[in-house]
């Protein structure tokens, strides 16, 4: 049996840990969890910075969390610490981080949004993996309302349709409308535009009318379905929407010390109740669902799951699916060319395959190279001319499922080069990026120019080709080609990146 794992989270109002093992039979295990409040979100929404107070606060708690891991036999360097949206925000947080870890010895990593939306997935999809779940073939919101953001996923027909953090959590909320009004009112008129905005911005993802399944993840969700619900199973809720409704009016007359004494919370918990369970009400009364479902999980069961439970290659293969599906739902928001960006995917695989040895990346960069094939020519929705600068704009300024941030950099800059004359290399960004990256955009773009000049008459001039070396040459040979004058014209322009990076003399014959 594996050795339990620890994972501790800084999020916007308090420091979480969890210690859990998974059973031979696959079940988790839950060993140890704790958790403390800490003002962290409420000092970085206000100004900026985490205060001296709450740095000392959270080292204290840090401290503690060290001590209760080694009755377990583990420690600091066997832990995995994650931060959450305020922590990235706070201007300071680098030199907070390094505090961190010369005192606790605990090595904190800033998670962005859409690791976030990836982590919850992996819970939820572990949590519901023995359940019938519908969530794998009709449309579907996962929604998870947090101190600093609101986790959103939208899936069409199991398939991954849109992934976005919303700067709108509690914390944050209570920090804008403070200045300006107390009233609750004002507040859930506030959420009711936010979220009416949200609809529209989102409507060529999924259409909100037609969502069959909600699920609402999080404490106060999971409060609500224990008092106004139904368990399915353990750890999973359900709760009529009416049910729901009437609680989330019913809360919203009581006080503070009110929830605090009928809910056995804490004062920390009790004082964004009100405002997150409004949240999740107004995006759900933006569907038509009668039920939601409400796992009790969060993203430290995903991590946990993600290194105790190693993947299978069928979860692998599943991530993989919702990461192109995600990607290709981007280029339908921008009607992008779909067919093309297929061929060119198949090609950029054809390709890379038939290289991989010489190639020598990690299998993350061949899902990469498809997806920088799906998205290559999005830029074109704003303007042909120098629409790759254009690409490169919409896809770092969008959300993908289960890319980093790093990686979406990485995709970006691909996409920049993947036509014109000018080279990665003359990018004084790309200069200043780890040795691997580099080589990474280098071949990957490499291939991509390649398999994009390929389709260069976006009309399938042949009906398959393939890839030989023979001496210090790269032959590509096509079968039941028509006519590939355009392509071996394309192939001469856009080769020369090929051939510096790769050393093969290209030809198509």
């Amino acid at each position: 049996m594996p050795a339990p794992e620890a994972v501790i989270e800084i999020g916007s109002t308090g420091v979480r840990l969890l210690v859990a093992e998974f059973t031979e039979d696959g079940k988790r295990n839950v060993l140890d969890r704790a958790e403390m409040p800490v003002s962290l979100g409420r000092d970085v929404f206000t100004s900026g910075i985490i205060s001296r107070e709450t740095q000392s606060l959270c080292l204290h708690i840090l401290s503690r969390f060290k001590e209760q891991l080694s009755g377990w036999g583990i420690t600091s360097s066997q832990t995995t610490v994650i931060a959450t949206s305020a922590f990235r925000e706070a201007k300071n947080k680098d030199p907070v981080m390094d505090k961190i870890l010369s005192t606790t010895g605990f090595r904190v990593t800033v998670i962005d949004g859409i690791e976030e939306n990836r982590l919850m997935y992996m819970a939820v999809t572990e949590l519901l993996k023995s359940e019938d779940s519908k969530f794998r073939t009709e449309d579907t919101v996962i929604l998870e309302v947090g101190g600093g953001s609101t986790e959103m996923m939208l899936m069409k027909k199991g398939k991954m349709a849109g992934a976005h953090s919303l700067r709108l959590g509690t914390v944050r909320l209570e920090a804008k409308m403070r200045a300006q009004s107390e009233s609750l009112s004002d507040i859930q008129r506030y959420i009711e535009e936010y979220t009416t905005d949200t609809k529209g911005s989102i409507e060529s993802e999924i259409n909100m009318a037609e969502v069959q399944q909600f699920i609402a993840v999080g404490s106060d969700a999971t409060l609500a379905a224990i008092n106004a619900g139904k368990p399915i199973s353990t750890f999973l809720w359900s709760i009529e929407r009416e049910d729901f409704e009437r609680f989330v009016e019913e809360i919203q007359e009581y006080s503070i010390d009110e929830c605090v004494a009928r809910f056995k919370i804490s004062y920390n918990d009790a004082q964004t109740m009100h405002v997150s369970l409004l949240i999740y009400k107004m995006f759900i009364q933006l569907t038509k669902v009668k039920t939601i479902i409400v796992p009790e999980t969060n993203i430290r069961d995903g991590l946990i799951a993600n290194k105790l439970n190693s993947p299978s290659e069928e979860l692998k293969e599943e991530f993989s699916v919702q990461i192109k599906a995600s990607a290709m739902s981007l280029l339908r928001k921008y009607h992008g060319d779909e067919e093309h960006a297929e061929r060119v995917r198949e090609y950029c695989l054809k390709i890379y395959d038939s290289l991989s040895e010489e190639i020598a990346l990690d299998e993350r960069s061949r899902l990469l190279i498809e997806l920088a094939a799906i998205l290559h020519d999005i830029g074109i929705f704003i303007r042909m001319d120098e629409h790759n600068l254009h690409s490169e704009y919409i896809i770092h300024h969008s959300e993908i499922f289960g890319i980093t941030r790093t990686e979406n950099v990485i995709l970006s800059v691909i996409a920049k080069y993947h036509r014109g004359r000018a080279q990665p290399q003359d990018n004084e960004q790309f200069q200043i990026l780890a040795r691997s990256d580099r080589m990474r955009i280098l071949k990957l773009t490499a291939i991509l120019r390649i398999a994009d000049a390929l389709d260069r008459s976006h009309g399938k001039s042949f009906t398959d080709f393939s890839v030989e070396i023979k001496g210090d040459s790269l032959i590509i040979r096509t079968k039941g080609s028509k006519n590939v004058a355009l392509e071996r014209f394309a192939l001469a322009e856009k080769g020369g990146l090929f051939e510096s990076v790769f050393g093969y003399k290209l030809s198509l014959i």
